[in-house]
């Protein structure tokens, strides 16, 4: 799994435990459908932390929260990116 590819399984993974669709979730968030859709399918792969953070309040959640679960947590960090 690519690193951008771990927000967009973050993202599923808390729509599926939500109940909500990602349309709903982008109405909750204020933020554009697309911008979503964007980052579900890999086209924005270094989404801005303020969008994250919206994302996040969204699920009621801290933007801490919302990044910590074990696959983020156990990405190996290559320094030659």
């Amino acid at each position: 799994m690519q690193y951008y590819e771990l927000f967009s399984f973050r993202i599923q993974q808390l729509c599926k435990e939500h109940g909500i669709t990602i349309n709903r979730l982008a109405s909750m968030s204020g933020l554009r459908q697309s911008t979503i859709d964007n980052i579900i399918h890999g086209t924005s792969k270094n989404p801005k932390i303020h969008t994250l953070h919206r994302i996040a309040l969204s699920f009621n959640m801290t933007l801490s929260e919302f990044l910590d679960f074990p696959e983020l947590n156990d990405y190996p960090i290559d320094d030659e990116e």
